[in-house]
């Protein structure tokens, strides 16, 4: 019936690799993690992923409990955007939203206290774990996780007890609800007149419809996948699919990396200069001039 969610910022790999933080969903009745992955750092990706593996291998539970961090619960002192003031309530984060079109109720935690099963898991994690990833010779991220995964099965057998009721509370996944489609970054998008769409500094430009009228200010909403690609729907039909960038671990760099569309950034020495009548040289020259009358009037002066 409840997951407890929390993240652990430790030194996983001691002094041979990065420091990690472990993301994991425990189940409150059972003990049993129903999700974990190490992430550079506490984010909405790694709780989106856990979430996803909770619902493939368990079901849908019926709440979920966590701390007040900004991935679940939006900080009450940032400004009411225009939207957010006209329905007068503060929209959910990307992880609110994930929860609502699952079913799940969200419960915030007033203390760390109140969280003492995945509190106390942590602590039994930062002995056993760290000896396993000592053994393997974990040195990175990616074999942390491969390690995590052998891990947690042993952790499950070893550590859960039987709940009170043997009645399973976990639910079927709501009709028509497509998991990878609910579990990723979703950003609501106004078509451009040029029909491209921007998330970020990232530009996707639509397809041409023959015989149709444009997308030009329609409302699309757009995907960000937990493995990169970018899905941009009209809510219907799928009308852009951009696969995954380079490295789709770091879905942030989406926020600053720019796809290549067809277009190739200039190189170096590849860059067209605009013509001498172009408006910038017409500036350009003036400053020059103006800069060379200057010095001139300046000479003139001290020479007298």
């Amino acid at each position: 019936m409840l997951i407890q969610l929390d993240g652990s910022r430790h030194d996983w790999l001691e002094d041979r690799g990065p420091r990690l933080t472990l993301v994991g969903a425990i189940d409150d009745a059972t003990g049993i993690l129903t999700g974990a992955t190490f992430r550079e750092q506490e984010d909405v990706a790694g709780y989106l992923e856990i979430l996803r593996d909770t619902v493939r291998r368990h079901g849908v539970p019926i709440a979920v409990y966590h701390d007040r961090h900004t991935i679940f619960v939006a900080s009450s002192r940032t400004p009411l955007t225009l939207e957010e003031q006209l329905v007068d309530r503060r929209q959910p984060t990307q992880f609110g939203r994930a929860l609502a079109e699952l079913g799940i109720s969200s419960i915030a935690a007033s203390t760390p206290q109140a969280k003492g099963r995945i509190e106390r898991a942590w602590g039994t994690l930062q002995d056993r774990l760290v000896t396993e990833l000592r053994m393997a010779g974990a040195v990175d991220r990616d074999a942390a996780n491969r390690v995590l995964r052998r891990f947690v099965s042993r952790f499950n057998r070893r550590f859960a007890v039987v709940p009170t009721d043997a009645t399973p509370a976990w639910r079927r996944l709501p009709t028509g609800a497509r998991l990878d489609a609910v579990c990723c970054l979703k950003y609501r998008r106004v078509v451009a007149p040029d029909h491209t769409v921007r998330v970020g500094a990232t530009i996707l430009q639509l397809p041409a419809i023959r015989g149709q009228r444009g997308y030009a200010h329609r409302r699309v909403d757009i995907e960000v996948r937990l493995d990169g690609r970018l899905i941009v729907w009209d809510g219907t039909r799928e009308l852009l699919a951009r696969a995954a960038p380079a490295d789709p671990a770091q879905l942030r760099a989406l926020a600053k990396a720019r796809l290549d569309l067809g277009h190739t950034a200039p190189t170096a020495g590849s860059v067209q200069k605009p013509p001498r009548d172009h408006p910038w040289n017409r500036i350009e020259r003036g400053t020059k001039l103006y800069d060379q009358i200057q010095r001139e009037r300046l000479t003139r002066s001290s020479s007298r």
